[in-house]
């Protein structure tokens, strides 16, 4: 059974959460301030977080800055429907999804399945894993599908969930341009209410971390006026 942390300092709007995440089956763990959500997300060790922006104590984006130094693990941000500044903000310091409030219960439960359903890992039986493609290298990059691990000479990359599934997608179509629409459909999964430089987010923080220079990239390529494509060596 998955275990959600909820980071938000308005109770009435963590229990309702709360309420409606244990009636799909979820555990649910709760903290109303960002020192002490950070504390229990370094300690329990979440499946997925939904983490809000202003806090007392932390406030989210150091919260989610702290959280990525040493853990992946899916974060959602939740940000006031004005401040279309922190949406963006939030993907840069590695959230993996964002919803705006006031937001529907059903919503927020349809991204947190889906963000979830990413950190599932695909089981590769030794028969399809051929076919699969469990394993693709293009230079100094390896990316191991059934282990959701990406290495570059040899060492792991720190990389989000999102940003693993926008790599895998595009490295699975060598060459084949991808607009920012459809890589909101397809690696996103789900229907998404965000705004397309979301992609264009992802993108910079993966190049970030694949590439030798992010401003030169030689794997993750952009196709000016159309969208982005994997270039295989």
């Amino acid at each position: 059974m998955s275990i959600i942390l909820i980071i938000e300092d308005e109770k009435p709007i963590s229990d309702i959460i709360k309420f409606n995440l244990q009636k799909e089956g979820f555990d649910i763990l709760t903290a109303y301030d960002g020192k002490e959500g950070l504390e229990l997300a370094l300690s329990a060790n979440p499946d997925l977080i939904i983490l809000d922006i202003m806090l007392p104590g932390m406030n989210g984006f150091d919260v989610c800055k702290k959280l990525r130094e040493t853990s992946n693990v899916p974060i959602i941000m939740a940000t006031a429907k004005e401040e279309e500044v922190d949406k963006i903000l939030g993907l840069e310091f590695g959230a993996d999804d964002y919803i705006t409030k006031p937001f529907s219960v059903r919503e927020l439960t349809a991204r947190v399945k889906a963000n979830l359903r990413r950190t599932a890992m695909p089981i590769v039986s030794p028969e399809s894993a051929e076919n699969a493609k469990e394993h693709i290298r293009s230079g100094s990059l390896s990316i191991n599908v059934s282990k959701y691990e990406v290495t570059k000479f040899g060492e792991a990359l720190p990389l989000t969930v999102r940003e693993f599934e926008l790599l895998k997608f595009l490295a699975t179509q060598q060459e084949q341009v991808f607009s920012r629409e459809q890589l909101l459909e397809k690696v996103w999964g789900y229907e998404y209410y965000g705004d397309i430089r979301t992609v264009d987010v992802t993108v910079r923080r993966l190049r970030e971390k694949i590439e030798d220079d992010s401003a030169k990239p030689v794997y993750v390529m952009t196709r000016r006026g159309v969208g982005y494509y994997f270039k295989g060596e």
